[in-house]
């Protein structure tokens, strides 16, 4: 099981109704898309930390696990918004201005602060909540299916890789660089061959069934709370207030 999928089942908070972890979510992401970047990011991506570890009791380090690769991507494309180039002249000329690092800046605290919110609804709610939540809003039952599916399948692939590296370890397949570039090759290769034969498997399965386009798995539904509800708006414009009282 995955880090992320243990917390969302385990956490204090996952027999909450995902609607009201959702309405808070969205909430601090209509914040922090609505106002300046200077003056809300820093306080959305706080509501959800404190959310994730305080309230949920996930733990710190789960919660900076699941931000290091997005933020890593974030500051990769960082010299792109910040740098600009001038085709005019002799030849390309590089440039740093003022307003383009401005802008570089705001889609960094931005993307960071929604980061952070996703984060913090992957960290206290299980996918089957989310799917469920989804179909009941009006996604279309084609891609609920389809989540529902790959969800599955991640897990499945991660296990064989898991499986089929320890067996290539044992047979010393990572000794050099050679090798391990080989090694890795073939669990590359195989991973995508087992996991086109699962796939048809899964489907022979389900259609022996009698797999109709509706695939219905059990999932807690517990009920919406209003006081809950009203806490979310709460904290919602609590941000806002603090974000333009103290920008």
């Amino acid at each position: 099981m995955l880090a992320t999928d243990r917390h969302a089942w385990t956490n204090r908070w996952r027999f909450i109704h995902p609607g009201e972890k959702a309405l808070f979510v969205v909430g601090l992401l209509a914040a922090d898309f609505a106002l300046p970047a200077a003056s809300v990011a820093h306080q959305v991506f706080a509501a959800a930390f404190l959310a994730t570890v305080i309230g949920a009791k996930v733990p710190a380090r789960a919660f900076w696990g699941v931000m290091v690769v997005p933020a890593g991507f974030l500051l990769a494309g960082l010299p792109a918004l910040a740098v600009s180039v001038q085709l005019e002249g002799a030849g390309p000329l590089l440039s740093l201005s003022p307003e383009g690092l401005a802008l570089a800046v705001a889609v960094q605290l931005r993307s960071l602060a929604a980061v952070a919110c996703l984060a913090f609804l992957i960290l206290t709610t299980p996918i089957p909540d989310l799917l469920a939540l989804a179909r009941r809003l009006g996604m279309p039952p084609a891609l609920v299916e389809l989540a529902y599916l790959m969800h599955r399948l991640v897990f499945v692939v991660l296990e064989r890789a898991s499986a089929a590296r320890q067996a290539q370890e044992a047979r010393l397949g990572y000794r050099n660089f050679k090798t391990s570039i080989r090694s890795l090759g073939l669990l590359v290769g195989g991973l995508f061959l087992r996991s086109l034969d699962r796939g048809r498997r899964l489907d022979t399965g389900l259609a022996a069934r009698g797999y109709q386009g509706d695939l219905r798995v059990l999932s807690a539904e517990p009920e919406l709370s209003v006081k809950r509800l009203a806490l979310a708006v709460l904290m919602t414009v609590v941000v806002v207030a603090s974000a333009l009282v103290w920008p």
